[in-house]
């Protein structure tokens, strides 16, 4: 990987943490094999934000899979993206859906899909689960057959 050819800002630079949800921080770099159909697996196990109408923390692992296009997410970025999340108030539900769509609109995978395993709160634990797939192509309907199929992890 070139980061200058990449264009990488936060690769190999100290850290900054945003304190609120900062999807411009996301960055990519070029698939080197673009005709291959491979998956990538990010795991998330200490994903925080806060609930919008008591403040509380809410607690995660976060699962990202994906078959990545032209474009990839480079790892660092999307470690202090998922962290910007951690004074971000929004419903689990909304949290697993905007990264999804924030990673659609970054990369445009051939498919990704989002799982969020929230610990219990009130004695109920919450998985939400988002996918999409490139319309028009066998992605689609791969996502269409996995959301009809899904099952509790």
């Amino acid at each position: 990987m070139n980061r200058e050819q990449d264009h990488l800002q936060q690769l190999g630079k100290k850290t900054e943490y945003r304190m609120d949800y900062a999807p411009e921080v996301l960055e990519t770099f070029e698939n080197r094999h673009p005709d291959n159909d491979y998956w990538v697996q990010f795991n998330c196990p200490e994903f925080t934000s806060l609930c919008p109408i008591t403040g509380q923390p809410d607690f995660a692992e976060i699962k990202i899979l994906y078959i990545p296009a032209r474009r990839m997410v480079e790892s660092k970025s999307l470690k202090l993206y998922l962290f910007s999340f951690r004074n971000h108030g929004d419903f689990h539900e909304d949290c697993v859906n905007t990264i999804m769509k924030d990673l659609v609109k970054l990369m445009e995978p051939k498919y990704i899909e989002v799982i969020g395993l929230f610990t219990p709160r009130g004695g109920i634990s919450i998985y939400p689960y988002a996918n999409y797939g490139q319309p028009g192509t066998k992605y689609e309907k791969m996502a269409e057959q996995r959301m009809l199929s899904h099952q509790v992890i």
